[in-house]
């Protein structure tokens, strides 16, 4: 078993038990477009993700084997981006969420996960390491290629559009929308889409504005500052649904404070 990881700060922590992630279900999980889980013990596992406690949770997950493999990924990666006070160890929890995202293909290609959680994991990475780094590297096309496998899989897969999204509005950011679009095929008028059809998706989730808040201005700069805004805003008012979304609720207030 790993080491111990950074226990979730208390703001953040939920109360849910898992009748409440049973019945809220289909909102907690708008984003993914995951079913709900039949084994009492994966449902135990995925209201651990909900409250925040993301090592229980992602041990539930590798315990189910194949059919846990979504709920690992998700609370490692969370995990690693939101709570990982080392950059090392977020790094090589990014790598490991990569290298068991290939094994899930090799299990099932045509499950959007498994492509999704490829994508997510390297596109974190990459930003842990410089995007224009991984550019470099060739590490931007595979996410995009992963990602753009996720929602062709899963067209109403929120989740892969928002991360899509955030590819274009990352590349456009650091070389330009010239160099970005003949070099790694990034757009910007792409980009907007994909944030448009995530957040048409999943409207409630401070997650979702969030995002596009914060791509927004990437993509479109000073031009975007009152929408950008505005979405903030929104974000900042919304009823969180669980761990995860108490988060961006705060990170959308400290913004609007700042």
């Amino acid at each position: 078993m790993s080491a111990s990881w950074t226990p979730t700060p208390e703001a953040i922590v939920g109360r849910l038990d898992p009748v409440d992630v049973e019945r809220r279900w289909s909102r907690l999980h708008a984003g993914d477009a995951l079913a709900r889980p039949a084994d009492a013990a994966l449902l135990e596992g995925w209201t651990d993700y909900h409250n925040g406690h993301f090592q229980r949770a992602r041990d539930a997950g590798l315990r189910a084997g194949s059919a846990g493999w979504s709920l690992a990924q998700k609370a490692t990666c969370v995990y690693a981006v939101y709570v990982e006070p080392h950059e090392s160890t977020r790094l090589i929890l990014l790598s490991d969420v990569a290298e068991r995202a290939l094994e899930h293909q090799a299990l099932d290609r045509r499950q959007a996960a498994a492509w999704y959680w490829q994508g997510y994991a390297l596109g974190r990475f990459s930003q842990g390491i410089s995007v224009a780094k991984a550019l470099a590297q060739g590490i931007g096309a595979r996410v995009k290629a992963a990602l753009e496998q996720t929602v062709t899989l899963q067209p109403a897969h929120a989740d892969g559009h928002l991360a899509l999204a955030s590819f274009h509005a990352e590349v456009i950011d650091k070389v330009g929308e010239l160099i970005g679009g003949m070099t790694y095929g990034a757009r910007r008028t792409v980009g907007l889409d994909h944030y448009e059809r995530a957040v048409s998706l999943v409207p409630d989730s401070p997650v979702f504005l969030y995002e596009q808040a914060s791509g927004l201005l990437k993509l479109d700069g000073d031009g975007a500052q009152e929408r950008s805004m505005r979405l903030l805003e929104a974000a900042g008012q919304r009823e969180p649904a669980d761990a995860m979304e108490r988060l961006y609720v705060c990170l959308a207030r400290a913004d609007l404070d700042a």
